[in-house]
């Protein structure tokens, strides 16, 4: 009775403490908002109450300033795929062709002439997996030849066509709206997945698909999941060129994803999942609209990234350094998750589910690992099933770590802040990986040794967050050319305090986090 009256009583407090924050950012950011705008770049007339909207960031201007024609490329695309399969009860092979004449078109006003581009290195990966796949050595040129792709189109900005001779330098003319490397980061993640997918199916599987049915809730329901998609074996003749190619440049999915692998898209030509009714995808759909609602609302009133792009951070004072700090990275967030959810109710809307790419919260999370699960999750299941386990998985989570963390830096781009934050996340990873497995081995059954337990966690989580709040703010905010000046600001004598107070924050928001946690488990088991 004693411990539920504390734990119920300190959730009170905590909740009072977190209103007591919030009110602190949110009257401070308006504060700031309100008295820098015309110092601010990026700044746009807006619509919401006379105010003007933050579009300094380049992914979210595109993205905002595009929407309705996207929308309506998109349901048209949609709504003809889904009438042809429905009227001709078309199936995996010609929904291929379908999906292939149709996104094709998409990439043509996307690039242009640089299709060629686009067209030629996916076929040279195609046919490079169906003649290498049964060689010992095949897994290591197909990561070779990717990982050069990668490089190449990123050193050379997409390749002009005079490099191929001064009778081709008028196709530079016609290049498309949007640039075709920028686009070929996700392309590539598609073609390693075809490639392992189809090496692994020459194989015999390990997949115990009645084992997995019986286990999975969603399975023995008679539908099919995610994994049981991805993880059985396909017949041969589901690996062709042509539905390769759709693969490749499914529309919904193309310019940003989620990631879904060849397995999983393959199988869903075929037959549509029907994990998700009409009025669950109704349903996704309203959720986005409120979420783009939350976002609009955000960029009107509080300009967190206009002021890191301004560089205007370096005159505040280290309080409201923090509080640009913490508004940046959920401006990443709620944009990410905005658009992201956008691109995979199309998706739905076509009969191709995919995985969740924000299924959390980036203000419940307090590890490094769950953050990373939750942030790009999609991405992070890719990296899961074709570098972190082929590489040793968890025997070799160290060494798998700095692999993994700097390949996701030079994918994002050639750029030393990228190269910074993923070397950062696996320096803050170690005593992570540290804590969990001398936590792991000790076990109490005293009040006093859970309690105990718990606060320690709760600091370890704290230190977490802010270890992964200075990696973010290195990688996309301050570079590291900054990061000694931040350092240097918050240990002045106007820093600790505010040290302080951003450390007790964390702490109080890991409480929170084990509350929910509880709540969560509590509710299951009922």
């Amino acid at each position: 009775m004693s411990t539920l009256f504390w734990k119920r009583s300190e959730l009170f407090f905590l909740i009072l403490y977190a209103v007591a924050f919030y009110a602190i950012v949110i009257q401070r950011s308006l504060y700031l908002s309100h008295d820098h705008s015309r110092e601010l770049y990026g700044l746009r007339r807006g619509w919401m109450f006379n105010r003007l909207n933050d579009l300094s960031d380049a992914q979210w201007r595109n993205f905002h300033g595009n929407l309705p024609i996207l929308t309506f490329v998109l349901g048209l695309f949609t709504f003809g795929a889904n009438t042809l399969r429905s009227q001709f009860y078309l199936k995996a092979k010609e929904m291929s062709v379908v999906w292939f004449l149709i996104s094709l078109a998409y990439i043509l006003h996307l690039h242009g002439a640089c299709v060629v581009f686009v067209l030629s290195i996916a076929s040279v990966n195609y046919f490079l997996s169906k003649i290498l796949a049964k060689s010992k050595s095949y897994l290591y040129v197909l990561w070779i030849f990717n990982i050069s792709i990668l490089l190449l189109n990123r050193i050379y900005d997409g390749y002009s066509f005079s490099l191929f001779g001064n009778h081709w330098a008028f196709l530079d003319s016609y290049r498309g709206s949007f640039r075709w490397q920028i686009c070929f980061n996700l392309v590539v993640l598609r073609m390693v997945s075809f490639g392992c997918d189809y090496y692994w199916s020459v194989k015999e599987t390990q997949f115990d698909q009645k084992k997995h049915i019986v286990c999975c809730s969603i399975c023995s329901s008679g539908k099919a999941c995610y994994h049981f998609l991805q993880e059985r074996g396909l017949h041969s003749r589901q690996y062709s060129f042509i539905t390769y190619l759709a693969y490749l440049l499914y529309a919904p999915l193309y310019i940003a994803g989620p990631i879904v692998s060849f397995n999983a898209f393959a199988s869903q030509l075929d037959v549509p999942p029907r994990s998700h009714s009409v009025g669950d995808v109704a349903f996704y759909g309203l959720r986005w609209v409120l979420c783009f609602v939350l976002m609009e609302t955000m960029t009107h009133f509080f300009y967190y990234n206009a002021f890191a792009t301004s560089g205007l951070w370096r005159q505040l004072s280290p309080l409201e350094i923090f509080i640009i700090g913490y508004g940046v990275i959920n401006f990443m967030w709620l944009k990410f998750l905005v658009i992201w959810r956008y691109f995979r109710f199309w998706s739905l809307v076509a009969g191709i589910e995919t995985i969740e790419n924000m299924p959390k919260c980036i203000n419940n999370c307090y590890s490094l690992e769950t953050f990373w699960k939750c942030w790009h999750a999609s991405f992070n299941k890719w990296i899961v099933r074709y570098m972190y386990i082929p590489l040793g998985g968890s025997h070799k989570k160290l060494f798998n770590t700095w692999i993994i963390f700097t390949f996701v830096a030079l994918w994002h781009d050639l750029e030393w802040k990228l190269i910074s934050w993923a070397w950062l996340t696996c320096i803050f990873f170690i005593p992570e990986i540290a804590i969990k497995s001398s936590v792991s081995s000790f076990t109490s059954r005293s009040a006093t040794g859970k309690l105990f337990l718990r606060e320690m966690s709760a600091v370890a989580g704290a230190i977490t967050i802010t270890m992964l709040m200075v990696a973010n703010l290195v990688g996309y905010v301050i570079g590291p050319s900054g990061t000694s000046w931040l350092i240097s600001r918050l240990v002045q004598k106007d820093g600790f305090p505010v040290l302080g107070f951003i450390f007790l924050s964390f702490y109080v928001a890991v409480k929170l986090m084990f509350h929910i946690r509880d709540i969560k488990q509590n509710t299951k088991q009922i």
